[in-house]
């Protein structure tokens, strides 16, 4: 247990919850108090970070969620991602716009938080929709107070926001971002949800519960706010129409997951990047990593090099398995790691991405796609692409049940529907124009989602897991859950601990730039240990002591044993946890 961290961990003996933001977590404890489980309040707390953090979650964004069903003693997830619409060309992108997406709304492909929320309330929950956005729509309509990181979103971006004005009316005052402190309202936003509710009372008054929130879903994907959205995204120059949102439904999907010692690591499937953490907790395996010190040298390289290792399998073998083969059980499986932990070596790092993985190591016929050497980064992109994610928030309450989501897609790369009040998902910037690659836009074809969630379960211990941060993601989660059970250490000081990250593999987001042996490291790690990576051959470069670029860790370690749940929050962004 951590004797000296920057906040408190909350031990909580009923229910606790880790969000984003700290008025989301206020939201879903609220629920938590009033007789909702913990989908009931994943669900009202995903919502309201949609609000409260527009910048960086979309309400009408991706939602990919994993729970834990205590009743069912069983992992599922709810795959929260949209595909691209029926009129979808990587070509189009190729002829036009040199096989890059422009900002703008050809990024755009179905939303599916909403609907994601909806399956999990239809399967798992007790409350309404209504319930359930209460909080949101209130946040929208009264407002909450800017704060730094909401500001620093729209100031880096602020030509983007003035380049749309339905954006620029909503998230900019005097043409520039809003104060910090000031009142940010939402009006259009808060009159949707209420729309949406208003819509589900009327039809549960009549058809009970489920009707209600049938109500909801016609309203969106089928009613007055898929027309509204589509005609205005067709006007825009956009591919989504009303036979797109029609056909639209989330995946309720089995996990794919690993044992890393006594640990059940958890993941969703290969339309995320989540196989990939299940692949580098593998091949660290294979080495007696309690005996290289917390943050030594040896440790932060062998670390560093296994996430090299997956991240070229990413590339190569992750896509959407609805529209090509992902040899999942053979990425995820020990007999490939201790293969591909042959190609880690102590004396140095790999200058630049090892080669993928064969067919012939995954037990597969054919090879990976050959694929194109990305474009030269910019000066000071790795900030921007930095900036391109999302939140988090994970909740576990008295009944047993654990909700882990990570809802994202931010406002800044797109207009806002007028009248509705957010940005449709432009989540298809993490897809490629490439022919041929495994992510390639297509059709119904779904890009390759950053957010992943988690669930580790550790003997008797439940935890959920997960943050913002791109591709920094699975490193900050691989780096906090081995401080959990490797290191011992209390959640929150786990939360804390420095972290690093690599950069050395191509951006999943576009325009997909790669930085060669790039080793970020927070400020707090001895400067030795740096010396000793760069003389490896890592490119390393210095964080602050603490930054958001290295993501913002929400746990929850739910132990049965003792009867506590603690909760703990990442100081590095405006997360926060509660608990009773």
């Amino acid at each position: 247990m951590a004797a000296n961290t920057l906040r408190p961990e909350i031990h909580a003996s009923r229910h606790a919850v880790s969000a984003g933001h700290y008025l989301a977590s206020a939201a879903a404890l609220a629920v938590l108090e009033a007789g909702g489980n913990a989908i009931d309040a994943g669900v009202c707390g995903g919502i309201a970070l949609g609000v409260l953090q527009s910048d960086l979650v979309g309400v009408a964004g991706v939602a990919p969620i994993m729970i834990w069903l205590e009743e069912e003693q069983r992992v599922v997830t709810i795959s929260g991602l949209g595909w691209w619409p029926k009129a979808a060309s990587s070509a189009w992108f190729r002829d036009n716009h040199g096989g890059l997406q422009p900002k703008g709304v050809m990024s755009t492909v179905i939303p599916s938080a909403p609907d994601a929320w909806l399956t999990a309330l239809e399967h798992w929950g007790t409350m309404s929709f209504g319930d359930c956005a209460a909080a949101a729509i209130r946040f929208a309509r009264e407002g909450f107070a800017m704060n730094p990181l909401l500001h620093q979103t729209i100031a880096q971006n602020v030509e983007t926001y003035r380049s749309f004005p339905s954006s620029a009316a909503i998230y900019l005052k005097d043409n520039e971002a809003p104060p910090v402190g000031s009142r940010f309202v939402q009006d259009d936003l808060g009159r949707t949800l209420q729309y949406l509710v208003d819509q589900e009372r009327g039809a549960a008054a009549k058809g009970g519960r489920m009707a209600g929130l049938a109500a909801v879903r016609q309203a969106f994907y089928k009613g007055d706010v898929a027309k509204v959205m589509t005609d205005f995204i067709q006007r825009e120059g956009g591919w989504l129409t009303m036979e797109d949102m029609a056909g639209f439904r989330v995946g309720i999907e089995a996990p794919v997951s690993t044992r890393f010692g006594d640990t059940e690591v958890f993941t969703c499937g290969p339309w995320c990047q989540g196989p990939a953490l299940l692949e580098i907790l593998n091949i660290v395996e294979r080495f007696d990593v309690a005996s290289l010190g917390h943050n030594s040298p040896h440790y932060v390289h062998l670390l560093t090099e296994a996430t090299k290792l997956a991240m070229a399998d990413r590339e190569a073998w992750i896509g959407d398995p609805r529209h090509m083969h992902v040899p999942i059980g053979a990425l995820s499986s020990k007999e490939f790691a201790a293969t591909r932990a042959t190609q880690f070596e102590w004396d140095k790092a790999w200058p630049a991405r090892p080669p993928a993985a064969s067919g012939a190591d995954l037990g597969v016929v054919g090879d990976a796609p050959r694929l194109k050497q990305p474009p030269p980064a910019l000066p000071g992109e790795v900030e921007t692409l930095s900036s391109l994610d999302t939140s988090y928030l994970c909740v576990a309450d008295s009944k047993g049940n654990v909700f882990s989501a990570t809802p994202s897609d931010g406002s800044y790369n797109s207009p806002v529907v007028p009248g509705l009040g957010f940005v449709a998902s432009t989540r298809g910037i993490q897809s490629w124009a490439e022919e041929g690659h495994p992510s390639e836009i297509a059709p119904y074809r779904r890009p390759r989602l950053t957010p992943n969630p988690a669930i580790a379960i550790q003997g008797r211990k439940f935890m959920p897991f997960g943050t913002p941060g791109g591709d920094v993601q699975t490193q900050a989660m691989l780096q906090t859950l081995l401080n959990l059970v490797v290191w011992g250490k209390g959640a929150q000081e786990a939360v804390e601990a420095p972290r690093f990250a690599s950069y050395s593999f191509p951006s999943s987001f576009e325009p997909h730039s790669e930085f060669p042996g790039l080793l970020r490291l927070e400020g707090r790690m001895d400067r030795e240990t740096g010396d000793e990576l760069a003389g490896l051959g890592h490119k390393v470069e210095w964080w602050p002591d603490m930054t958001w670029l290295a993501g913002s860790m929400g746990l929850i370690v739910d132990d049965r044993d003792t009867g506590f749940k603690s909760a703990a929050a990442d100081p590095r962004r405006m997360a926060y946890a509660v608990g009773v």
